[in-house]
């Protein structure tokens, strides 16, 4: 049996953790943040968030040392729980990652018509009073083709393009974080929060699951570490993403909050953030330097979570949790092949939902984040841990469950409206509907393996 490349190192693992969790998401919502809890609400909600999840990187750290299994939370479940509640578990966690890939496509249109306004033309339809323009689907396409070839060919080439975007991005940001430290004051921080301190926090901390999601891919990348990667290196590369997320969020909230007035950022614009620091340094250069930036980690993004996604896609495949010819890998170029383009071409149809059917279905990718790290720390705690162990997985699940509970319940600010509910019901069901022949095959083999149980259930 074929078995995938073992190429990555700690330094590949941060660079595409760090690609999933970072894109483009930081320039389009940061109006939506600092309106939620103002300039110190945005900082002190990232940094509870940040705090609180270190505890999971923890347990994160030890689940993939113990099982290293490109099935992540699905093969952590499985140790414990019916096959049924792991599909449930990788179905949800497969959509916080997928989803990112038509969600960046779609941003690459938006980007360029910003900086080109004649590409925002040829309107095709609209969903939702959102238009879908051709020349934005063509350019979606334009990069999702050539980054499904990238990872159809190795994850070294992956790997790479993950090290440089990366690296690329964090240099753009301390440069344009540098050129608004010339401008703006220390007045525009005031209000410092946006309602009551304790309210503004909390909105925040909601998103955070969201803007944070992504160190935990490290595992779905496990059956590809290099052959003298030491098993402490997982947790090492877990850290490191959560505390480098963290300082990228306060350096882009300082930075936004510093040049302008938070509250003159209004919602309508398309990107407040280049309009802020274009208004404070009367240019247009710090524009195009944000834009490109935003590029950079637009392909970051888009190829980490390709990767991760169809690494996860290919190991349900393979436990037969979904088709099972997903679980096939390349003879030649030791890539789960199938998953890859599949999940191209799933990103190729998803960008003609537009922006209007992306958003909601984003929302349900945050709490699926949630899912996921829930599952885990159940997973982990199953396991019988020592003392230090045991904790963190009881703080975990009282973190994520109460993740979870700020998104449903009703009553609460910032909980799901009825088109996330929708969303979530479609997405149940299209899993329902795809989980169909791999079930099969999983009674086909069970049969194989054990055929007096097909007699003896007749019998009853």
């Amino acid at each position: 049996m074929t078995t995938l490349a073992r190429k990555l190192r700690l330094v590949d693992y941060f660079a595409l953790a760090f690609g999933v969790m970072v894109g483009t998401a930081w320039l389009v919502v940061m109006d939506d943040i600092l309106q939620r809890g103002g300039p110190l609400g945005a900082l002190l909600g990232f940094t509870a968030g940040a705090l609180m999840l270190l505890p999971i990187g923890y347990v994160y750290g030890h689940l993939v040392r113990a099982i290293p299994d490109a099935a992540g939370e699905a093969a952590y479940v499985a140790q414990f729980f019916p096959p049924s509640v792991s599909f449930a578990t990788g179905w949800m966690v497969f959509l916080s990652y997928f989803l990112t890939c038509p969600f960046e496509a779609l941003a690459a249109g938006r980007i360029a018509g910003y900086l080109f306004p004649s590409l925002n033309t040829h309107e095709l339809y609209r969903l939702g009073g959102y238009p879908v323009y051709l020349p934005h689907v063509l350019l979606g396409l334009a990069i999702t083709i050539p980054l499904t070839w990238v990872n159809y060919r190795g994850i070294r080439a992956g790997a790479r393009l993950g090290k440089i975007t990366t690296f690329t991005f964090l240099t753009l940001i301390i440069l344009f974080a540098l050129a608004g430290a010339r401008h703006g004051s220390p007045a525009n921080f005031h209000p410092l929060f946006s309602h009551a301190p304790l309210i503004s926090i909390l909105l925040v901390w909601q998103v955070v699951p969201w803007l944070l999601a992504g160190f935990e891919s490290v595992g779905k990348y496990a059956e590809e570490a290099s052959p003298d990667f030491q098993g402490g290196g997982f947790f090492v590369a877990i850290a490191l993403t959560i505390c480098t997320g963290l300082a990228f969020f306060w350096v882009v909230i300082s930075a936004v909050a510093y040049v302008a007035p938070w509250e003159s950022l209004k919602s309508n614009q398309q990107f407040p953030t280049a309009v802020a620091f274009e208004r404070a340094l009367h240019a247009h250069w710090i524009v195009v330097l944000i834009m490109a930036s935003a590029l950079v980690a637009l392909v970051q993004a888009f190829n980490a979570n390709m990767i991760a996604s169809s690494r996860l896609l290919f190991a349900m495949g393979r436990r037969n949790l979904l088709a099972p010819k997903l679980g096939y890998v390349h003879p030649v170029n030791q890539t789960p092949s199938h998953a890859v383009i599949a999940v191209g071409v799933a990103t190729a149809a998803a960008m003609l939902l537009g922006e209007a059917g992306l958003i909601p279905i984003l929302e349900v990718g945050a709490v699926a984040s949630a899912v996921a790290w829930m599952a885990a720390c159940a997973s982990y705690s199953c396991m019988k841990p020592h003392l230090s162990g045991r904790l963190a997985a009881i703080f975990g699940l009282l973190v994520t469950s109460l993740m979870v509970l700020v998104k449903v319940v009703p009553i609460i600010p910032g909980h799901f409206t009825r088109h996330e509910w929708i969303a979530l019901a479609i997405w149940a069901v299209l899993g329902l509907m795809i989980r169909v022949p791999g079930e099969r095959e999983r009674q086909r083999q069970k049969r194989l393996l054990d055929p007096t149980a097909e007699s003896v259930s007749a019998r009853k």
